[in-house]
């Protein structure tokens, strides 16, 4: 049954139900018994009736739940007269079913909420004019117009200005966030600010949001293992629920009793409390940019006790950055790279973007290059402000200039050198390392305090690199120069300690992701066959993510537990008094009525769960090591 229809049905059940009991109160207090005993009957029929049909077809798929004790209770009720206890067993059914369809609606619903948002229709130049056109007919290099208030349809760069951005929806930060031309803007952002271009770099389908979609529709129709044990749990229930009814029946005389007992028993919070709390811990986690693929991941990510991290996009920014200049010349640091990133324009290569970038970043004007004759993975040569200038890998440089650099011999390992030669002399090098990502200490030290014991560093780069990038983490263990099969092996071996979550980025870490009991995808910059094979998948390129995600799948499971014992604890009690002759079975209907409505309300909190101090941890950047150079 579709979702709208089912919920319009348990609408009108429990307006039926409530209908028929409050006409027959009215006409029981005007004495008229025979009267009221009819419209309670005609108010309980048809939720029964539509409560034989939801039990046949669940005993078809081979689902035995509590609602068998529901129907038991009305059928006696009615059977043995008791018709007002019937009419309130038929309200409390029929309106904890709508409340448990609201709850996991509501839950559901803010996590779809980023998705609602997506435009149909997109702005863009076309022959000096603007063209409404569909999402369809948009291709990477087209160039879009994002108005002021306007959803970003597809990834893609800013092609002019600076563009202000709510990424709110697709991240939980409540700051607009600033980006320049050239800067990656996630399909999904709200313009904050001035109209801006954007230059398309992936079609609609294979952006940002239809990736989240596609994992929004896999999660909701997900079913955690707690469900299933809670299935197995209500059998449990259900056994001992029958043989109290039939015990008390027995030992009395007295059906009634069993009635009572019946009535008490249902339904059983254990069927509502743990797939509410779980969807709205998803939703929960949604709202802070991590995406968990169902609710078995989620309650598998509260149960971690190890966690195994890949270095390179992962534990680092993956993206080299400057940390020292060697000048040996009679050029200035500010020199060096200014000539380094005027020629280092005409290339692709991620080393020289990186170095350009660098440059502009300190607000310098950059020459235009001639004559640029690049090698491939070498370097490359040209002509800047009429100067003859080679920037490259040190080999390149002195196999131009005629001198091999004895300097470079000192350099730590983990780093890059990027050698400047101009006019047939070396007059220095740039020193780039992949840095430690913002805070990861802290990260750490989070992560611990939410109870994972074990971290570990899985790399494929050499043992030296991996030192360097780890030294003062205080890890326990370094796993360098591993192939993709090492890691799956590793997962394996650490899945002996507990239950292990595995974090990388990259095409060579998905098998050991798959492998894990939970793998986590770097969404916002990692491969897509990594985020294919995660369990959960982090949409922002942000490793602290990692701590809220986590808290909340702690936190949820915590609250469905909590649910399901109180109510279990609860209705059993309650049950007992039945037997005994202390609840009518009326009274025994509204017992149990508080009870459901108390454990739904109490799974629904996982709505609000707020990350502790914990899950906000953010340190300033940790770089590599200075490297040391006669001008450093």
């Amino acid at each position: 049954m579709k979702p709208l229809l089912h919920d319009r049905l348990n609408v009108a059940l429990m307006a039926i139900a409530l209908l028929g009991l409050c006409v027959g109160v009215g006409l029981w207090l005007g004495a008229r018994t025979d009267l009221a005993t009819f419209v309670w009957t005609a108010g309980v029929l048809p939720v029964l009736a539509a409560l034989v049909v939801e039990i046949v077809r669940s005993l078809w798929r081979g689902d035995v739940g509590l609602d068998i004790v529901a129907a038991l209770s009305m059928s006696a009720a009615l059977l043995f007269g008791e018709t007002l206890a019937a009419a309130v067993v038929a309200l409390m059914y029929s309106g904890g079913t709508f409340l448990e369809s609201y709850a996991q609606g509501r839950a559901r619903r803010e996590m779809s909420d980023l998705l609602s948002r997506v435009p149909r229709t997109a702005t863009r130049h076309r022959n000096g004019a603007l063209d409404e056109v569909p999402l369809d007919d948009i291709a990477p290099g087209d160039l879009l117009l994002i108005r002021q208030g306007d959803v970003a349809p597809n990834d893609g760069t800013v092609e002019s200005g600076a563009a202000m951005l709510d990424q709110s929806a697709l991240t939980g930060e409540s700051m607009p966030t600033r980006l320049t031309k050239g800067n990656d803007v996630m399909s999904g952002s709200t313009n904050a600010g001035d109209a801006f271009d954007l230059c398309v770099t992936r079609r609609a389908a294979d952006s940002t949001y239809a990736g989240i979609v596609r994992l929004v529709e896999a999660a909701q129709a997900s079913k955690a293992p707690m469900a299933r044990l809670a299935d197995r749990w209500s059998l449990l229930f259900l056994a001992v629920t029958v043989t109290l009814a039939a015990a008390a029946w027995w030992f009395t005389g007295d059906p009634i009793r069993a009635v009572a007992v019946l009535v008490v028993a249902t339904p059983c919070p254990l069927i509502l409390a743990v797939p509410v709390a779980l969807v709205a811990g998803l939703s929960r986690a949604a709202h802070f940019g991590v995406l968990i693929k169902g609710a078995k991941p989620l309650e598998a990510l509260a149960r971690i006790k190890t966690l195994i991290l890949d270095k390179t996009g992962t534990l680092t920014d993956g993206r080299p950055q400057i940390v020292s200049i060697i000048t040996l010349g009679k050029m200035s640091e500010e020199d060096i790279l200014h000539f380094a990133a005027s020629l280092d324009q005409a290339s692709k290569h991620p080393i020289a973007q990186a170095i350009v970038a660098a440059a502009q970043g300190q607000g310098a004007p950059l020459s235009i290059p001639q004559n640029v004759v690049e090698t491939p993975g070498e370097g490359v040569a040209g002509t800047v402000e009429g100067r003859q200038v080679w920037v490259g890998g040190t080999a390149f440089v002195a196999a131009q200039v005629g001198v091999v650099d004895a300097e470079i011999a000192n350099i730590t390992a983990g780093s890059v050198v990027v050698s400047l030669g101009v006019d047939g002399k070396v007059m220095g090098h740039i020193v780039m390392a992949d840095s430690l990502r913002s805070g990861t200490a802290d990260l750490l030290a989070g992560l611990r305090r939410l109870g994972i014991s074990r971290i570990l560093l899985a790399t494929g780069d050499r043992r030296a690199v991996a030192d360097v990038i780890t030294d003062g983490l205080g890890l326990d263990g370094v796993r360098a120069d591993l192939t993709p099969d090492q890691k799956v092996l590793l997962v394996l071996t650490e899945h002996k300690r507990g239950p292990v979550m595995m974090v990388g980025d990259g095409v060579n870490d998905a098998p050991a992701l798959a492998a894990a009991d939970v793998g986590v995808a770097m969404g916002a910059r990692g491969a897509a066959a990594s985020a294919e094979a995660a369990d959960v998948v982090l949409l922002v390129d942000d490793l602290n993510r990692l701590l809220p995600g986590i808290e909340i799948a702690q936190r949820s499971r915590k609250i469905a537990l909590e649910s399901v014992v109180a109510g279990i604890g609860l209705s059993i009690l309650g049950m007992i008094a039945a037997a005994f002759g202390y609840l009518t079975p009326v009274q025994g209907a509204l017992l149990q009525e508080l009870i459901d409505v108390a454990v739904i309300l109490n799974a629904l909190r996982a709505l609000r769960i707020r990350p502790g101090a914990a899950a906000k941890a953010v340190a300033p950047p940790r770089m590599l090591p200075q490297l040391n150079g006669p001008n450093t």
